[in-house]
């Protein structure tokens, strides 16, 4: 239940989270309509750090410029640091546009990205309230080898698992309209 407060809306304790608007004006810049002021786009990956529920605006046309903007949050990373992508990687994710499996490639990500992210949770819950030195660390994590290996084991298999979930799909999907059959795959 939301109320109102001097003509802002605020969201009651028990309430879900609001989404919180950002309007995109034509000079580039990001106005953030919860807070009444411009932001940068550091201050959207902060928020997306902070797992806050938001969508951009363009302020004119009211288009949903959500993905756009997190593409470019992700382009800055890439080329401002140690990149996550190897060229072959993008490369490959290119290949994906326009190709029959575009649908199906995006959905397999997204869920391997679930499962890795539910592994980097664990493992962070496993190592709560240790307060390390670097070499602490790095004897650590050459001591968790084998609780790693499992792990990533366990996410492998997850991963498996859903590339072959899709392909049986795709089989019976195959089954059921045979006329898919007769497209070519691009290569």
């Amino acid at each position: 239940m939301a109320t109102a407060r001097r003509g802002k809306t605020t969201a009651a304790p028990d309430a879900a989270p609001q989404t919180r608007v950002l309007k995109k004006y034509p000079n580039r810049r990001l106005y953030d309509t919860q807070t009444s002021s411009y932001i940068t786009l550091a201050d959207v990956k902060a928020m997306v750090l902070q797992g806050l529920s938001f969508e951009v605006r363009d302020a004119k046309t009211n288009e949903d410029l959500t993905r756009a903007i997190l593409l470019q949050i992700i382009l800055e990373e890439e080329t401002g640091g140690v990149p996550m992508f190897s060229t072959a990687l993008l490369e490959q994710v290119i290949r994906f546009y326009g190709h029959a499996m575009q649908g199906v490639m995006g959905a397999y990500l997204e869920q391997n990205m679930k499962s890795f992210a539910d592994l980097q949770q664990r493992f962070t819950e496993q190592s709560k309230g240790l307060a390390f030195s670097p070499e602490a660390w790095t004897q650590f994590m050459s001591a968790q080898a084998p609780v790693m290996q499992g792990l990533m084991g366990n996410y492998m298999e997850q991963s498996k698992s859903l590339f072959t979930q899709m392909q049986e799909r795709l089989q019976q999907a195959g089954q059921m309209f045979p006329a898919m059959n007769a497209f070519p795959a691009k290569k």
